[in-house]
């Protein structure tokens, strides 16, 4: 038999450690997140995706945007070092991305690629409401295959507007993108 006390201390004990696990379902998806990494514009996709996963540990969610023409490493025929090094990525948690500019410009056949590659899209060209003041995702998007992160999103859509100095965001200015491998 339990005394006042001891119960007390039971319920105490029992709602810090219920507090614990609310308090760890309710943490943001993106500390769960690794980063974005570019292939492409100077970094080959298997350079990039050897970065990506050093610096994310196995089943740590991260992005790999591909632009062409690093883009093979994502097709269908690709075999033997790039496939391998693909598989790879989406075995460690790694989401492989295009941008939806180069998929408009025919750089990119979606039907060449493999299955479970993401199209991005970059900002929407200044007075567009397209993307609404105050929203991160265009209305038709998957929120699940985005970053959760502000400045993961902000990266992909930089680099994957048509201007490519475009601003970190229609609403700034004077803030240009810097693709490299590593997340930043």
């Amino acid at each position: 038999m339990i005394g006042p006390n001891g119960m007390n201390r039971f319920l105490r004990n029992f709602v810090a450690i219920g507090a614990a696990v609310c308090a760890a379902a309710a943490a943001p998806t993106h500390a769960m997140e690794g980063g974005v990494y570019i292939a492409g514009d100077g970094f080959s996709f298997a350079k990039a995706a050897a970065q990506a996963l050093r610096a994310n540990p196995s089943g740590q969610r991260f992005f790999l945007l591909v632009l062409p023409p690093e883009t093979r490493a994502l097709e269908a025929a690709a075999a033997g070092r790039l496939a391998g090094v693909r598989e790879r990525v989406t075995s460690s948690g790694g989401v492989l991305m295009v941008c939806q500019r180069d998929v408009d410009s025919g750089k990119v056949k979606l039907g060449r690629l493999v299955p479970g590659v993401v199209v991005v899209r970059g900002w929407p060209p200044a007075g567009s409401t397209a993307l609404p003041p105050g929203e991160r995702y265009f209305e038709d998007e998957n929120r699940d295959v985005l970053p959760a992160s502000n400045e993961g999103l902000r990266r992909l859509r930089s680099t994957c507007s048509d201007n490519r100095s475009a601003s970190a965001s229609p609403r700034e200015s004077g803030r240009t993108t810097t693709r490299t491998p590593t997340s930043q």
